[in-house]
């Protein structure tokens, strides 16, 4: 079935990729073009360093503590207003994922205009309003600006709380940390600031299904209660408008608001390892492998290090110039790119570099990263790495001032971050007095090689035996932050279990090991539901002990035809015909019967772990056939195969294929699955057997 998906797949991607050929190609001829213009060898003198004039805002302060910034800003008639809470970290033991309710469920009406009258107001007048457990924000142009204050305040201040929406939001989040529960990039996320912060730790904790099914209605209304104060408020202002005339307005629609001290707790503080350590996370999905490098930074943008750590970072890792992406990328071409973060906060804060890369070369990459880390330390960068780094990170601040969002974005940090009043009028001058000796300076402090926490989330299968030979010692984890076994260990669990006895356990189920021996032939139709407009029809002949046809059609036309005759495979169809034969089809020649199952000798399966499939628990076989890999799930009640993942190339690069088979039925004495649910990444694809038939009308003629 995975050869199905694979073929199909393979004529989208066929047309994806000419047209990219097509766009790439245009591409190039203009920029040869341009490149007669210019000569590029030559790198053009810096100029003078550009002068930020960054308008002051006007403040004022309601009575109930709200501090109100504006900005008059009169080129465009547009205003926007953000609502921001600089409330206390917090966290929420059991019932992480409070705050996200609430979010979702704010800005659905007041207690005086519906959900559905309030939000179709608000597009009558092409404005936009979010709000949220940590503030609200609302854009719209300069005539609507007095209403659109209005309903803003309206919406947060006395907000319209729904059980039924509550519920609905509930569903979706649920749903949602579901849909991520296999991805290995949100788990690295999730696990790296688990991991680095502490599980209790507000910066630490995140949602899981469990969390989300403690939280009740009740619990974001308290948490509203709790922490929708003016106390640590602050309501900016930019855009067209007049600060006479803004003032007014303002405490008119936010001076009821009532101040009460919200709670601050105190948190221990989070340390780093006293040496560096391997911090594991198996995920048997994942195709690549993800890798961060962590560890525990106290940096605050008030602080004197923090130009001088900008820069550093952005030097190791802050782009396609960084030492980390022009050695993990440019040099090896183990990974699309890999950089590193440095982020300052009034709390506590985490440097990460990270990259995602190959299976094969995750143990070589961690040596490279490291070794990186350790340059940047000991040697001093040079000039130009420096001049590159000061010249970049300035264009960018540059090119965002001009943006009225980020006005409002730095006016505010101003307050929250107690800077000076000139802290962004000077920016670019702190930028570009830092020198050499500053960023190795800060490097030898904040980047912490010898105490890094090296988290890596993969196959512990295929990366696992590489990473036990680099003498670094490493910790087991599982996907919520629990400390476990090592994954490659047999599990207590199994008892007597042995791989052979649920292959056994499972040829008696579906008929007995004889009768699936002796099948001859199998021809199946299907149809294919979710990965096209239209379904597609399609029909498996095999013949045994290795022989294969496979035809698919949509709308009675022949997309593509694959047959192996026992030597080679010939595809023919919409994008032409090949032929493969030799280690090619090495996998495809090591077939062996209609059943394989009923073939599989000692040496080729292994009894790994009981995992829970589909809410049930399932013994997981790992099957070594032909040079291939691929891993089988067993239910340990039923006996039946309920899943299979395996691997496979594409010109993309490679994709994991996962299979659940349900919907068992009895065929001439067998049991067949007549419902195959496919996933790759995001994409799920449903098989419908119509017919199954054994043993009937099957020849070495059908192969030719």
């Amino acid at each position: 079935m995975k050869k199905i998906y694979i073929t199909i797949l393979s004529i989208f991607l066929f047309y994806a990729c000419a047209t990219r050929s097509q766009k790439s190609q245009e591409n190039s001829s203009q920029a040869t073009k341009s490149q007669a213009l210019l000569d590029r060898s030559v790198r053009p003198m810096p100029g003078p360093a550009p002068k930020i004039n960054i308008n002051k805002p006007k403040e004022f302060q309601l009575d109930n503590g709200l501090k109100v910034l504006v900005v008059e800003n009169h080129k465009l008639p547009r205003v926007a207003l953000n609502l921001s809470l600089d409330n206390p970290m917090k966290a929420y033991a059991g019932k992480k994922g409070v705050s996200d309710l609430l979010s979702a469920t704010l800005g659905n009406g007041t207690q005086e205009i519906s959900k559905e009258d309030f939000n179709e107001e608000i597009e009558s007048m092409g404005a936009a309003v979010t709000i949220g457990a940590n503030g609200a924000s609302a854009r719209s142009l300069k005539r609507f600006f007095p209403r659109i204050l209005e309903l803003t305040a309206q919406g947060a201040l006395t907000p319209r709380f729904d059980k039924e929406e509550f519920k609905k939001e509930k569903s979706k989040l649920i749903q949602s940390i579901k849909s991520n529960e296999k991805n290995v990039g949100s788990v690295a996320s999730d696990l790296t600031h688990a991991l680095v912060f502490g599980v209790k730790h507000p910066y630490g904790e995140f949602a899981t299904e469990e969390t989300i099914q403690e939280v009740e209605f009740e619990d974001i209304v308290k948490e509203y209660q709790a922490t929708f104060s003016p106390e640590n408020a602050y309501l900016v202002i930019v855009g067209d408008v007049e600060f006479s005339q803004v003032k007014p307005m303002v405490e008119k629609a936010f001076a009821a608001w009532e101040n009460f001290p919200v709670e601050k707790v105190k948190y221990t503080d989070p340390v780093d390892l006293q040496t560096p350590e391997i911090n594991f996370i198996h995920m048997s999905n994942a195709v690549q492998t993800e890798l961060m490098v962590a560890n525990i930074i106290n940096l605050k943008v008030s602080d004197p290090d923090y130009f001088a750590g900008i820069m550093a970072n952005q030097i190791l890792g802050g782009g396609g110039e960084g030492r980390l992406f022009l050695n993990l990328r440019e040099a090896h071409g183990w990974t699309y790119g890999s950089y590193s973060r440095l982020s300052a906060d009034k709390n506590v804060s985490a440097f990460i570099a990270e990259a995602s890369v190959r299976n094969s070369v995750t143990d070589s990459a961690i040596v490279e990263l490291r070794k990186e880390l350790k340059k940047i330390r000991q040697e001093p960068v040079t000039a130009e790495e420096l001049e590159i780094a000061k010249a970049k990170y300035i264009g960018n601040f540059v090119m965002s001032v001009q943006k009225p969002e980020t006005i409002a974005s730095l006016a505010l940090n101003i307050k929250t971050q107690n800077l000076s009043d000139d802290f962004y009028e000077n920016y670019i001058k702190n930028l570009q007095n830092v020198t050499i000796e500053d960023v190795q300076r800060v490097a030898q402090k904040y980047f912490k090689y010898d105490n890094s926490r090296i988290i890596v989330v993969g196959n512990a299968l295929e990366i696992l035996p590489a990473l036990e030979k680099m003498n670094i010692p490493i910790r087991f984890f599982d996907r919520h932050g629990n400390e476990t076994r090592n994954p490659l260990e047999k599990s207590a669990n199994l008892g007597e279990m042995t791989a052979e006895k649920v292959i056994q356990a499972y040829l008696e189920k579906i008929g007995g090991k004889e009768k699936v021996k002796n099948l001859k032939s199998m021809r199946t139709e299907f149809l294919i539901n979710g990965l096209a407009p239209q379904p597609i029809q399609g029909e498996i002949i095999n013949l045994a002990p290795n022989k294969q046809k496979t035809v698919m059609k949509m709308n009675g036309n022949v997309m593509m035809s694959t047959i192996f005759d026992g030597e080679k495979e010939v595809v023919s169809g919409m994008m032409g015909n090949s032929e493969k034969s030799g280690e090619e089809v090495a996998d495809q020649k090591s077939r062996a019967g209609i059943i394989p199952q009923a073939f599989y000798t000692k040496d080729q399966i292994t009894l790994q772990d009981l995992e829970k499939i589909n809410e049930n628990l399932a013994y997981k076989l790992i099957v070594n056939i032909g040079g291939k890999q691929k891993t089988e799930y067993y239910d340990q009640k039923s006996k039946l195969l309920v899943r299979t993942v395996e691997k496979a190339e594409t010109p993309q690069g490679p994709i994991q294929i996962e299979m659940d088979l349900k919907n068992y039925k009895k065929i001439d004495g067998v049991l067949m699955p007549y419902q195959m649910i496919q996933k790759v990444g995001a994409q799920e694809m449903v098989l419908e057997v119509q017919k199954i038939v054994f043993n009937k009308g099957v020849t070495n003629a059908d192969f030719k």
